[in-house]
């Protein structure tokens, strides 16, 4: 495991790079994209634990953190959707440098959707994209976010404020503070504007977690899943049993996840 720091374009970003073992053949790279706010903390070790797996079998993974967030420089309020997406090219270009192997790139969460913003600079598709429990739109994230503010005032006692009023809010400039967290209106348009798209090539695996022994996608997931079927696109989906460990109180691993990630990889760009 390899941590340091790369420069993006408004300061430090801190990284953690997991290559393969010596010996092992070289696949490819990685670009893991992180979720957002406490989202992030609580998945650091599902998303450590599958980057190991995959280095294991050859594939060398970036996970940075986006500027603002954990290591990196600057506060969360600091941050703008746009230079996110300008950082990840950054961390894209850092990887190309271990050679001309092909890329997946990763995200969790809202990171879908900044991978859908990135895809557009990018120098070529990638060859496989990997969405764990996306958002399809990030204005529902947003509202997501935004109820979390709501949920801390009413503990409070505080007056209710409805998530409209708050989107009104920062649509007139103001900073908004949720769950410890600044959110800048610039970042806070970006988010709102951002929609998961797939790439113009490559294939598309779409994961979710679910409750049960019989696990199914959520009815939003199976629509756009049919619908990037219909325009073309090659989609494996499924769900496996297990917590959003993205959200639990406590730390969680969901071993099938990994475990179902892990094969896809391998069936789509080779043992």
């Amino acid at each position: 495991m390899d941590v340091g720091f790369i420069q993006g374009g408004r300061g430090a970003l801190f990284r953690v790079i997991h290559r393969p073992p010596a010996g092992t053949p070289a696949r490819g790279s990685v670009l893991y994209v992180h979720p957002f706010l406490e989202e992030h903390n609580k998945s650091r070790r599902m998303a450590a634990l599958q980057a190991r797996r995959l280095a294991a079998g050859g594939w060398t993974v970036i996970q940075p953190d986006l500027f603002g967030c954990g290591d990196s420089d600057g506060d969360f309020e600091q941050a703008r959707w746009s230079g996110w997406v300008e950082d990840l090219l950054t961390c894209v270009r850092e990887v190309a440098k271990e050679g001309d192997h092909p890329l997946i790139l990763w995200g969790l969460r809202g990171g879908c959707l900044l991978l859908a913003d990135l895809l557009p600079h990018l120098p070529r598709p990638p060859g496989l994209t990997l969405l764990w429990q996306p958002v399809p739109r990030g204005e529902v994230l947003l509202n997501q976010i935004l109820r979390l503010r709501l949920a801390s005032g009413l503990l409070a006692g505080g007056p209710g404020e409805g998530t409209q009023a708050l989107r009104q809010r920062l649509q007139a400039g103001e900073t908004l503070e949720v769950a410890g967290y600044g959110l800048h209106p610039e970042w806070a348009a970006g988010l709102a504007a951002a929609a998961l798209q797939p790439p113009p090539a490559g294939d598309v695996a779409w994961f979710e977690v679910a409750a049960g022994d019989e696990p199914a996608l959520s009815p939003a997931a199976t629509r756009q899943v049919e619908a990037w079927r219909t325009a073309g696109h090659g989609v494996t989906a499924r769900a496996v049993p297990g917590e959003p460990f993205w959200a639990t109180q406590e730390i969680r691993e969901v071993p099938e996840m990994i475990e179902a990630t892990t094969r896809c990889v391998q069936e789509v760009m080779g043992p």
